[in-house]
C-alpha cells in the first residue's frame, strides 16, 4: 500500500547540509538523498566494509557474508519496502548502505571488546562511530571534514533504531554539531532501514549457517517460521534437493517479512492519524515493524540463531581470540604502536 506522500522525505523539504553548496561543476541530474547515497557509496569506510565480520571471522571461502555483503542486502531489502510504501527510496537506501560503516573489526565480538577497552574515555558505540565517520573522519572534500551528508541522512543514522535519550560521547558531539532531535522518532525512511536490517541478518545467517554446517537442518525446523515455510515449500516442490529447498526458504522468509512489514505499517499509520513527517517523529512509538505475530515469531527465531549460531560452540572460541587482539591492541602502550608503524 502507497502512504500519503506528505510521509515520505522529499529532496526539495529537505533541511539541507552544514556546510551549504553550491550547485556547480559536472555533478549530473542528481537531487540531495541520490548524492548522500554516492557520497556513501565512493566512500573509504564503505569500502572497508568488504573485511568486517558478519558472523565468520575470515571466511574460509567467498560464498559467506561479510559487512559490505550484508550491507548491500540491507539496502536491496529497505528499497523493497519503502517503493511499496510511497517513501523515498535513495533516502532508505544510503540509509541501509551506511548504517554499519561504524563496526570494528569481528563485528559485535569486537565492538564489546572495545567498548570495555574504552570505558574509562567514554566507551565505543559503532553508531555513534558511523556519525563521526561520515562528519569528519571521511577526508575528501576540499572545504570540510567529512562527506556533508543530508540532515536527514544524519537523522537517520543517529537514531534510525528509535529516540535516543542518553547518547554516547561522539553521538553528542555530532548532535552537539548540527541538532539531530535525538528524543524524537525519526522518518518512515530510517525506520524501514532498521527493520531492514533485522530482516537482512535473520535470513542470510540461516543460509551462512546452513552452508557452514554449524546449523542443522532439523532443529532449525524446529522454529515455528522455519517449520512453516519448510513445510510450505516441500509441498510445491516435493522433489526438490534439500541445498535447493534451502535457498527457497530464504527467499520465501524475506518476502513473508518483507509483506507483513508493508501491511502492518499501513496499519499503525492509519491507526496513528499522521499525515506529515514531524507528526512521524511525535507519533511517541515506532510505526515501521512486524505484526504481533510475526514479531513473536522473529523473536523465536533469534533466540535459536543466538543460542546455536552467535554463541555456538563453533564461533565461541573465535570470537573470544578475536576479544583478545582487539584488547591487547587497544592496551598496547603508545611506545609499542609507534616501534611497530
Amino acid at each position: 500500500m502507497k502512504l500519503a506522500p506528505t510521509l515520505a522525505a522529499h529532496p526539495d523539504r529537505s533541511r539541507g547540509r552544514r556546510h551549504p553548496e553550491a550547485d556547480v561543476g559536472p555533478r549530473g541530474p542528481r537531487d540531495i538523498f541520490q548524492r548522500d547515497r554516492d557520497r556513501i557509496v565512493h566512500s573509504v569506510a564503505f569500502r572497508r566494509l568488504r573485511h568486517k565480520t558478519q558472523v565468520f571471522i575470515a571466511p574460509d571461502g567467498d560464498h559467506f557474508r561479510v559487512r559490505l555483503t550484508h550491507s548491500i542486502e540491507v539496502a536491496q531489502i529497505g528499497r523493497s519496502i519503502a517503493r511499496a510504501l510511497g517513501l523515498n527510496e535513495d533516502l532508505t537506501e544510503t540509509l541501509c548502505l551506511a548504517h554499519d560503516l561504524g563496526h570494528p573489526p569481528f563485528g559485535h565480538g569486537g565492538e564489546e571488546a572495545l567498548k570495555c577497552s574504552l570505558a574509562d574515555a567514554g566507551g565505543f558505540d559503532h553508531n555513534a562511530h558511523t556519525l563521526r565517520l561520515v562528519t569528519c573522519l571521511e577526508s575528501v572534500y576540499p572545504d570540510f571534514d567529512g562527506l556533508n551528508l543530508s540532515w536527514e541522512a544524519l537523522e537517520g543514522l543517529a537514531k534510525h533504531n528509535g529516540p535516543v535519550l542518553d547518547p554516547s560521547w561522539a553521538l553528542a558531539e555530532a548532535n552537539g554539531d548540527v541538532d539531530l532531535d535525538l528524543t524524537s522518532w525519526p522518518s518512515l525512511e530510517a525506520q524501514v532501514a532498521a527493520i531492514a536490517d533485522d530482516i537482512a541478518y535473520d535470513n542470510h545467517d540461516i543460509d551462512d549457517g546452513l552452508r557452514s554446517g554449524i546449523l542443522d537442518l532439523d532443529e532449525l525446523c524446529a522454529v515455528p517460521i522455519v517449520a512453516r515455510h519448510w513445510d510450505t515449500i516441500r509441498k510445491r516442490h516435493p522433489d526438490l534437493m534439500t541445498d535447493r529447498r534451502q535457498r527457497a526458504l530464504v527467499r520465501d522468509m524475506i518476502g513473508s517479512m518483507v509483506a507483513d512489514v508493508i501491511t502492518e505499517t499501513g496499519r499503525r499509520v492509519t491507526a496513528a492519524r499522521v499525515q506529515t513527517i514531524d507528526e512521524v517523529r511525535a507519533a511517541g512509538r515506532q510505526l515501521v515493524g512486524f505484526s504481533a505475530e510475526m514479531s513473536n515469531e522473529e523473536r523465536a527465531l533469534k533466540r535459536f540463531l543466538y543460542a546455536r549460531l552467535y554463541n555456538g560452540p563453533e564461533l565461541t572460541p573465535i570470537r573470544q581470540e578475536a576479544q583478545r587482539i582487539i584488547v591487547d591492541l587497544a592496551h598496547r602502550p603508545a611506545s609499542r604502536k609507534a616501534a611497530s608503524d
